[in-house]
C-alpha cells in the first residue's frame, strides 16, 4: 500500500465549471468528517462538494454529493484504489459553469481533477525498520549524509555533537556498524532502538 504526505491540491476548468481537487492524509472518520465540514465551509457557494476516502480495504466510501449517480464519487475511489492508496481523501468542488458535462464528461472531469489532485504528491510506504540514535561529530555527519544513501534520518539534533534518529532496513543494520568502521568514523556511537514501522518515501533518496 501507498500513502500520501501531507495535503496536495490542484484546480482544473472545464467547460466552464471549475474543478478544484483536494488530497488529504486522514486516520479516522472523523477527522474526514471534519474535513469535510472545512470544505462545505471555505467554498460554501460551490454546486458540489463529491469526495472518496479510503482508511484500508474494508473501510471506503464515496459520495456524488448531489450529482448524477457513479459520475463524480466513484471515479474519484476509483483514482484511489488503481494507485493502490490508503488512509486519503479526495474531496473534489465543483463550481457548475453553465453548460452540462452529461454522465461520460462528469465521470471524465472529477477522474482528472483527482488525479492532479495527487500530481505533486509525496509517496510513501510502510515498512518494519530497525529504528537507531547514532551519535557523532559534525565532519562525520557530513560523511554520514554523503556516503550512507541507504539510510533514513527521520531527525537531527545538532548539540555538541550531532545526534541522528534514523532507521535503515534490516539487511543494512550490519552494513551500518562495518561502514561506521570502514570510514573510520572514530567517534560515532550507534545503538540500536529496536524494530518499528517506519514511513519510507517512495524514492531513491533516503537522506
Amino acid at each position: 500500500m501507498k500513502y500520501i504526505q501531507g495535503f496536495y491540491q490542484n484546480t482544473i476548468i472545464i467547460q466552464k465549471s471549475k474543478f478544484i481537487a483536494e488530497a488529504y492524509r486522514v486516520n479516522s472518520i472523523e477527522e474526514i468528517e471534519d474535513i469535510l465540514l472545512k470544505v462545505r465551509k471555505k467554498y460554501y457557494d460551490a454546486t458540489h462538494h463529491c469526495y472518496a476516502y479510503r482508511i484500508h480495504q474494508s473501510l471506503q466510501k464515496c459520495s456524488d454529493d448531489g450529482e448524477p449517480s457513479k459520475t463524480a464519487g466513484a471515479p474519484i475511489l476509483d483514482v484511489i484504489t488503481k494507485q493502490n492508496l490508503e488512509n486519503i481523501l479526495i474531496v473534489v468542488t465543483r463550481y457548475f459553469g453553465g453548460i452540462l458535462l452529461g454522465a461520460g464528461g462528469l465521470v471524465r472531469a472529477y477522474s482528472q481533477a483527482a488525479s492532479l489532485s495527487l500530481k505533486e504528491a509525496h509517496f510513501f510506504t510502510m515498512e518494519e525498520r530497525i529504528q537507531f540514535q547514532l551519535t557523532c561529530s559534525y565532519s562525520e555527519y557530513q560523511t554520514i549524509v554523503k556516503v550512507f544513501r541507504y539510510i533514513q534520518i527521520e531527525k537531527t539534533s545538532f548539540l555538541s555533537e550531532v545526534v541522528i534518529l534514523g532507521s535503515c532496513r534490516k539487511e543494512d543494520y550490519s552494513k551500518l556498524e562495518n561502514d561506521l568502521f570502514q570510514y573510520k568514523l572514530k567517534d560515532a556511537r550507534i545503538t540500536n532502538l529496536g524494530y518499528a514501522l517506519t514511513e519510507v518515501p517512495l524514492d531513491d533518496t533516503l537522506i
